[in-house]
């Protein structure tokens, strides 16, 4: 039997208490400063360090490493060299995957496509993308990318997270985190996968790649789904009104509270705040996702393919409407191009996919006064070797993964339109001028914006948590407007 006045949960409730602190203290304190600042969020945790120029972003990532020199890093002079061996002196003792670890010479596979001049610019750009090459002058190339992984995992990690280790707040989350919200009836970081056309090797995606990591969980990215329901158990459950399900939700709220107020479990906020957006969700996803309202010139910028769930396509015009509405952040993931074989066969699909729509994204964004201010991000994990993987002919040809350099896009978001930034060697093996690393990288988009990559941090386990790392990162502001 207890004695009066004494609470048995004392001890457990004070052990937890200290314990939330210590591992939150961080989040309340960056809060509180952001709040002083006036600051969007609550939980917002870094002051702008400069103007932004972007207020958004769309992410599209190509799951599995686009072949740089087949799309945006010519290589004409490759073609003297079909079916001679890499020089040693070129591949410098680079560690190999063990798709290719085995093979006993590395036969030069030169591009099999045409390259074309797009724009005021002259930008070269594959003859697989003639869509996309209307929108060069709206384009800032990057071909000298390099990144430290060589296999999908961590380096699709590592892009999206700046480290190889997963578990860490994605480049979404810290955007989230340091912003808020701009819209209270939508979440602010969602994320799609698109279904592509050719399904021949495809890639894992998991939840991980848009989690909060350290960050409090009302940052990590909401999955919304390419084909029914957007998000699952959203409406309301047969025989339940608005007002049954608005009752129910104030009661666990009065439970949760009493347990915020009692332990402090930052976790039990977040769970809150959640259920509190399902229910404003209930009526702004529904409309955000009602394709029908859109007239005949959206589909015909977008193409036939924008009518299909799950497609590229359907998720761009998606992504638009997103940010038209304040989504602050969308991510896009397409999947394989991950071209060890048969990259005749696959890398059409892959472009026919993805050409149409990235143009009509960009051309719709500026024709409704976005683009400015949203930042269009496109890229993969790596780049793909010049020599071939496997069997090779003129018609066709594998290529392994290549971390060395591969190219990315940026468009929007004061970027430089019409830019092409970076050089590789004669073999798109090896960066020559003006390399990106993927930490430079991370910083630049923060910058653009308005986050300060060394002030938005999180203590964790004793360290500072940065998108960028813990050694310093350098704004690319040569690629700014």
């Amino acid at each position: 039997m207890n004695l009066p006045g004494t609470d048995p949960l004392a001890p457990l409730r004070e052990t937890l208490t200290r314990r939330h602190f210590l591992r939150s203290g961080s989040h309340l304190l960056a809060g509180a400063a952001m709040a002083q600042l006036g600051g969007a969020s609550p939980l917002g945790a870094s002051p702008l360090s400069v103007a932004p120029k972007a207020k958004r972003v769309i992410y599209l990532h190509m799951v599995g490493g686009p072949p740089q020199m087949d799309l945006f890093d010519p290589k004409p002079q490759m073609a003297e060299w079909y079916d001679k061996d890499l020089p040693e002196s070129v591949r410098d003792g680079q560690r190999l995957t063990t798709m290719t670890s085995g093979q006993t010479r590395f036969p030069i596979a030169p591009s099999r496509y045409r390259f074309d001049r797009h724009g005021e610019c002259g930008m070269e750009m594959t003859e697989l993308l003639p869509n996309l090459g209307k929108s060069a002058d709206r384009m800032c190339l990057v071909r000298s990318v390099h990144t430290d992984a060589i296999n999908h995992e961590p380096a699709i990690t590592f892009l999206q997270t700046g480290n190889q280790v997963t578990g860490r707040p994605c480049l979404g989350a810290w955007a989230s985190y340091g912003l808020g919200s701009m819209n209270e009836d939508l979440p602010t970081f969602v994320v799609m996968v698109a279904r592509p056309t050719n399904q021949e090797q495809m890639q894992a995606i998991s939840a991980r790649l848009w989690s909060s990591g350290a960050l409090p969980g009302a940052h990590a990215g909401v999955s919304f789904r390419t084909s029914g329901d957007p998000i699952l158990f959203l409406e309301n459950p047969n025989g339940v009104s608005d007002a049954v399900r608005r009752r129910t939700l104030d009661g666990i709220g009065e439970l949760n509270q009493r347990l915020l107020d009692d332990i402090g479990d930052p976790q039990t906020r977040t769970r809150m705040e959640q259920y509190e957006l399902a229910y404003r969700m209930q009526a702004s996803v529904p409309d955000l996702a009602d394709l029908s309202v859109e007239p005949d010139r959206t589909w015909e910028m977008y193409g036939d393919a924008a009518r299909k769930p799950g497609t590229f396509a359907n998720t761009a015009l998606m992504a638009r409407r997103m940010v038209e509405r304040g989504v602050r952040f969308v991510q896009i993931y397409h999947n394989n191009w991950d071209t060890h074989a048969n990259v005749a066969g696959r890398l059409p699909d892959q472009c026919r996919d993805v050409d149409q729509p990235c143009h009509a994204l960009l051309t719709d964004l500026e024709q409704r006064g976005l683009l400015d201010e949203t930042l269009v991000i496109w890229g993969g994990e790596f780049g793909r070797t010049i020599y071939s993987q496997g069997g090779l002919s003129k018609e066709n040809y594998g290529r392994d993964h290549h971390p060395r350099c591969f190219s990315m896009w940026m468009a929007g978001g004061g970027f430089r339109p019409g830019h092409v930034h970076g050089e590789t060697d004669d073999f798109s093996y090896n960066v020559v001028k003006d390399p990106v690393n993927v930490h430079d990288l991370h910083a630049t988009l923060l910058h653009q914006l308005g986050l300060d990559s060394e002030r938005l941090s999180v203590r964790h386990q004793g360290l500072d948590l940065r998108l960028t790392g813990v050694e310093p990162a350098r704004v690319l502001h040569e690629l700014l407007a």
